[in-house]
C-alpha cells in the first residue's frame, strides 16, 4: 500500500509517534521537496541541523515532481477550504495523493474530516 506522507507525518514519525511506525514500516511512501523543506526547516529551528541534512537526504528518493496541473488543483483545493486554512504545500500534497489515488496521510487537524485522508492524530 502506498500513501502521502505530508510533513506532519514525517515529523511524527521521526519523533518516535507509535502511531506513525506501521506506515513508514509496512508500506511506501511518497513526499513532496516541499515536504523536505518543511521538515528541513522545523530540525533547523530545533538546533538540529545534522539531522535537517540527514532526513533531507535520506528522503530526497522518495520526492516526486509535481506537475502544472496539481499545482492549479491545489489553488483551487485551497480556496474551497479557505476557512480551514490549508497551507499551499498541505493542498499540493492532498492533490498530489489524488492523482496518485493514494491516501494522504496527515494529523493536520485541518484534514481530519476530508476525503481520501488517513488522519492519524
Amino acid at each position: 500500500m502506498w500513501f502521502f506522507a505530508d510533513t506532519y507525518a514525517l515529523v511524527e514519525f521521526f519523533m518516535g509517534n507509535p502511531r506513525y511506525k506501521k506506515y513508514f514500516n509496512e508500506h511506501d511512501f511518497i513526499t513532496t521537496r516541499l515536504n523536505l523543506l518543511e521538515l528541513y526547516y522545523s530540525k533547523l529551528t530545533e538546533g538540529q541541523p545534522e539531522q535537517a541534512e540527514q532526513y533531507f537526504n535520506s528522503l530526497l528518493p522518495k520526492t516526486i515532481e509535481i506537475e502544472d496541473e496539481i499545482l492549479k488543483n491545489a489553488a483551487k483545493f485551497k480556496l474551497q477550504h479557505k476557512k480551514q486554512k490549508v497551507s499551499y504545500v498541505d493542498a499540493i500534497g492532498y492533490e498530489l495523493a489524488k492523482s496518485k489515488k493514494i491516501k494522504f496521510l496527515t494529523g493536520d487537524k485541518e484534514f481530519e474530516k476530508i476525503a481520501n485522508v488517513e488522519f492519524v492524530k
